[in-house]
């Protein structure tokens, strides 16, 4: 880096930067909602709604990959220009893509939707790009991960509080009582404007630019490290998985074999799905801790999980059935299976803080049986299995992100491009399930596509990531 100032202070830009993380998990899971809001509109098959995923995290594989090759040819663009200012841009780009829905709403076309979508999405790409370093080099080396960690957990709450929000917009506010885009067009509106919003606050702030002077290395180096090809799979897989399970997840809830929800019914019930990544990130940022005892570190993460459970808890009574608002939680005892995976969580995030491809192993056999069980299972059960996957999710994108680039030292940067554009996984899998769920007839039935992804992230957590790992740091050691 050219800069020398991880001495500083930086709680004040840190907290700014913890406000991008909010937003950009706030718009990705708002499609959720777009799913069926746009079945309805538009009276599209399960293929056809899973195209507004298809475009979205399609955009991450186009704009990463377009980002790569202008980095091995002209030099890293966000090299250049400072990590605030791609920040900045990012925003501009999501506020673009937001605005784009009124026009789209006043055509009525799902296809300018679509293209909103991928516009929407490149800025969250370069949002990405640039913050998620940004996160690492705000300060200290040695607690890099657990800044990113913690970033990561107000993403999560992005995720928690975006499907009640949009649906309360949608629904309630901007209803318009016919199948009319023009509410969905007006909650974007309203979007686009947070977005410039927090632009402006990024330019003006007085966030470091932060400018790294290292070149990336040509050519094809990176692809001879087999732990970092396995984990670019693993991260098309994982992402693809939980896009996969967190979309269809409305209308499984409202299969009648399950709970036979209304659609603002099952709506109310993603925070539980979203909110369990965010209890498992804080918890990961938490164990990762290298200032706090081990019984401290117990404690603060029972507070935490704790809080963040009734957090959630309370933000699912927020309803808007029929478009009429009201407020009514569900009783404490129809959540004792989540409670209990909610402890397995807790207990494995404590167990496993310094073993993470073990803990990544763990994890998605746990959500293998519960994808299993929410596929061949019903009532209660059923529902609950699927969305407490929510919970084990939570430690995979960082573990499989970690264990992919450890040890490439000068490939570190291409090797981190690789697992961004395997993001697309999230536009590849949706479509897959929601071409088995039109042939099966049940959304229920096709959750053995993303029970599938889970069983290759077991194999990268038990193996794949040890594959060629000593010779390589054998190699370093040599050097």
């Amino acid at each position: 880096m050219a800069q020398n100032e991880t001495s500083r202070d930086y709680r004040g830009a840190f907290a700014l930067l913890t406000l991008l993380f909010f937003m950009w998990g706030f718009i990705t899971v708002t499609n959720d909602v777009l799913v069926t809001t746009f079945r309805g509109i538009f009276q599209l098959s399960a293929l056809e709604s899973s195209l507004v995923q298809f475009s979205f995290f399609g955009a991450f594989f186009v704009i990463s990959i377009i980002y790569y090759i202008v980095s091995l040819t002209m030099g890293d663009p966000i090299n250049r220009i400072g990590y605030k200012t791609g920040m900045v841009i990012g925003l501009l780009g999501c506020g673009l893509g937001c605005a784009l829905f009124y026009p789209a709403a006043q055509m009525a076309s799902y296809g300018f939707f679509l293209f909103a979508l991928f516009v929407l999405a490149a800025g969250v790409t370069m949002l990405q790009i640039a913050a998620n370093p940004y996160a690492a080099i705000m300060g200290s080396p040695e607690s890099a991960s657990g800044r990113l960690n913690f970033a990561q957990g107000f993403n999560s709450l992005g995720t928690t509080v975006g499907p009640l929000v949009a649906a309360i917009l949608i629904f309630k506010v901007f209803s318009t009582g016919d199948k009319s885009p023009t509410a969905v067009a007006s909650a974007y509106l309203i979007y686009s404007a947070l977005f410039v919003i927090c632009a402006a606050f990024v330019a003006f702030s007085a966030m470091p630019p932060f400018k790294n002077e290292e070149k990336a290395e040509k050519g094809l180096g990176v692809l001879r490290f087999p732990y970092l090809v396995l984990g670019v799979i693993a991260i098309f897989v994982y992402v693809g998985a939980e896009v996969s399970t967190g979309t269809f997840l409305i209308d499984f809830l409202r299969d009648p074999n399950v709970l036979g929800m209304t659609k603002e019914q099952a709506t109310g019930m993603l925070p539980f799905f979203w909110g369990g990544l965010m209890i498992g990130r804080l918890l990961g940022a938490i164990s990762l801790s290298t200032t706090l005892e081990t019984v401290k570190k117990a404690v603060y993460m029972a507070v935490v999980a704790a809080a963040c459970f009734f957090f959630i808890y309370f933000v699912t009574g927020i309803k808007t059935e029929g478009g009429v608002f009201s407020y009514q939680t569900l009783p404490l005892t129809e959540l004792g299976i989540y409670l209990l995976l909610l402890l397995v969580t807790y207990v494995g995030l404590l167990a496993g803080r310094d073993a993470p491809a073990r803990t990544l192993g763990i994890f998605s056999l746990v959500n293998i049986v519960l994808l299993m069980v929410g596929a061949f299972g019903s009532g209660h059960l059923a529902a609950w299995c699927v969305i407490g996957a929510g919970l084990f999710n939570s430690i995979m994108w960082s573990n499989i992100f970690s264990l992919s680039i450890a040890d490439l030292g000068k490939y570190t940067s291409q090797g981190s491009s690789l697992l961004v554009m395997a993001i697309v996984g999230g536009a590849l899998v949706p479509p897959l399930q929601a071409t088995l769920a039109d042939s099966f007839g049940s959304f229920q039935l096709s959750y053995v596509v993303p029970a599938a992804c889970y069983l290759y992230l077991a194999f990268y957590g038990w193996i794949g990531a040890g594959i060629g790992r000593k010779r390589i740091q054998a190699q370093a050691y040599e050097r």
